[in-house]
């Protein structure tokens, strides 16, 4: 069985209670759910959350809620635990603040899961090198195979020949690709994942990501083109209102 698990935390150190905050009326965390709903129907879906209003919120309005402890270090735990209760043999992670998550992106890991990845994420390439150098864009570099070799906050790889000069173009033709907060597990290497101590690169990179690198385990990455917005700050919430004027 494979199950779409969105792990819904309420506290946000950066935009507090963001998942009920209203975009055009509406949640945020319900956004998240319709987008779901629409694009992987052929999926059961859960969501992960800590709170009663959250959970209230998404079972008023038919969604599947399961309530999870407060005190999780990040989101895999608590995508691990609700796992135990739905017995998944394979879950797909779609974060509870990405409104914009695409068909294509679930099958590209979908996919990576049949081919035999034990634990895949994608990735999507850099265009502007305002985003290249912000530490909340989070970069990944890749092997010649697909895997990820380092995710780092910082402006990886670093061109040492022309740092200050370099522009868009060269953004947008280097081998490092801007991560989307998107996973794929077998339930198994859940499992293993959530049982290995924090890294020392985690801990710094506060990535929690690295601690499968740094344990000597492989990430599958799979390169899309259909970027996501996720909702970290009030400014994403700009974004993504300004995004829905063009859709609608």
């Amino acid at each position: 069985m494979l199950a779409i698990i969105a792990p819904a935390r309420l506290a946000s150190t950066r935009f507090p209670e963001k998942l009920l905050h209203p975009i055009q009326g509406k949640p945020l965390i319900l956004w998240v759910a319709e987008r779901l709903a629409a694009e992987s129907a052929d999926i059961e879906r859960f969501f992960a959350v800590d709170d009663p209003r959250v959970e209230r919120v998404l079972r008023d309005a038919g969604h599947n809620a399961i309530m999870t402890r407060p005190d999780h270090p990040c989101g895999t735990d608590r995508l691990a635990e609700a796992n135990e209760k739905i017995g998944a043999d394979a879950i797909i992670n779609v974060q509870g603040d990405e409104p914009l998550v695409t068909r294509g992106q679930i099958g590209a890991l979908k996919e990576m899961l049949e081919q035999g990845a034990a634990m895949a994420t994608l990735a999507t390439p850099f265009a502007k090198r305002s985003d290249f150098l912000d530490p909340n864009q989070v970069k990944v570099a890749l092997s010649e195979q697909g895997d990820a070799l380092y995710f780092s906050r910082a402006p990886i790889p670093y061109n040492r020949d022309d740092f200050d000069g370099f522009g868009d173009e060269w953004v947008a033709a280097s081998p490092t690709y801007r991560h989307l907060g998107l996973y794929a597990y077998q339930a198994d290497f859940l499992r293993t994942y959530c049982a290995l101590p924090q890294g020392k690169l985690e801990a710094i990179e506060k990535l929690e990501q690295l601690r499968v690198l740094e344990n000597g385990y492989a990430i599958k990455v799979g390169v899309t083109h259909e970027p996501s917005i996720g909702i970290d700050t009030a400014d994403d919430v700009s974004a993504f209102e300004e995004y829905l004027k063009l859709v609608r």
